[in-house]
């Protein structure tokens, strides 16, 4: 062994980086899905708030229905457009 140098190569770490090579396809794809799920999580809340804060808005102006009813539409297509992007990626 050369001096100022460990030796990490034992039987034990060759078959436990053998094993984390192994899994890293299936890690993979456990952390595209949980990516995917978080991001179908926060466009339902988004798009709910943007429901919900609609609604309110339309009951303190009901003469401003249809500018609120136009804004909403488009904010919900951009969350949604979010979570497409979101999902793409995985």
């Amino acid at each position: 062994m050369e001096s100022g140098k460990l030796n990490i190569e034992t039987p034990q770490t060759t078959k436990f980086m053998t094993t984390i090579i192994d899994l890293s396809p299936f890690l993979g794809e456990l952390t595209g899905s949980l990516q995917s799920g978080l991001a179908a999580i926060g466009a339902g809340i988004g798009i709910g708030l943007i429901g919900g804060k609609a609604a309110e808005a339309t009951g303190r102006n009901p003469g401003a229905s249809g500018a609120i009813l136009t804004i909403s539409i488009i904010l919900a297509a951009l969350v949604e457009g979010a979570f497409f992007v979101a999902a793409l990626v995985k």
